[in-house]
């Protein structure tokens, strides 16, 4: 996965090799759907604070198959090897990883946080 990542009804997928016939009726968002800039995802968010962005040409994927992950696993904090498994198919050649999954883990641990805060007694 790649710049050609969009999320279909909320998996990634690689547009360049999907037939648009499959996607009539469906959910399609593309990393410009995520937020603006204004008003970042979180994703989008933690990439910048954590320096995970370098070139631009495989973020798209990385943070919409980071999106699709984090929402198959709302209750749980995923860890850096489950985060590594989940992008393995996204490639990077500029940043090394370290700071992509610095950024996805930050995402899940405030997600887990505020799961923990909204289901509190």
């Amino acid at each position: 996965m790649d710049a050609f990542t969009v999320l279909l009804d909320g998996k990634a997928v690689n547009s360049c090799i999907l037939l648009a016939s499959l996607c009539a009726g469906r959910s399609i968002v593309t990393i410009e759907g995520l937020g603006d800039p204004e008003h970042l995802h979180p994703l989008q968010a933690a990439f910048v604070k954590h320096g995970a962005v370098q070139c631009g040409y495989c973020i798209p994927g990385m943070i919409l198959t980071a999106k699709s992950y984090l929402d198959e696993h709302p209750d749980r904090t995923p860890s850096r090897d489950e985060i590594r498994e989940a992008i393995s198919g996204t490639l990077c050649r500029c940043t090394g990883y370290q700071k992509i999954i610095d950024a996805i883990a930050a995402v899940a641990a405030e997600r887990a946080e505020k799961g923990a805060q909204d289901n509190a007694p």
